[in-house]
């Protein structure tokens, strides 16, 4: 079992920036892909990036350029740099982690994830 605890959400102005954060804990050594997800209000949970353990990254084209994924194996986190934001990244935001696969494992799909986050609000105002 892994566990994910998110911190970091808030509310942000349009052009602001958050940082959020994933700890994982538990059988962390099985942990392949991680990545980030959101659901807007109304709407599916949508990839916004997904991230190897040998730090292969991918990220969705709304979020390319504004949005990074650091991640640190050794401490077991990954966290969701966001500058820029935009009104239309008002959402909850869940970290995902993955223990199938290997060291260049990752996913883009929900389905590829074993384990979630509780999930984080992220509301940013015009």
């Amino acid at each position: 079992q892994v566990q994910l605890v998110e911190s970091g959400g808030g509310l942000v102005q349009a052009g602001g920036s958050l940082r959020l954060s994933c700890a994982a804990s538990g059988r962390t050594g099985t942990t392949s892909a991680m990545g980030w997800f959101r659901q807007p209000p109304g709407k599916e949970r949508e990839l916004v990036s997904t991230v190897s353990r040998s730090n292969n990254i991918r990220y969705a084209d709304p979020v390319k350029g504004r949005f990074t994924t650091p991640r640190d194996n050794a401490k077991n986190t990954v966290c969701l740099q966001m500058n820029s934001l935009k009104p239309e990244d008002t959402a909850v935001y869940y970290c995902a982690a993955a223990t199938r696969g290997g060291l260049y494992y990752y996913a883009t799909a929900y389905e590829g994830y074993d384990y979630w986050g509780q999930g984080t609000q992220v509301t940013v105002s015009s």
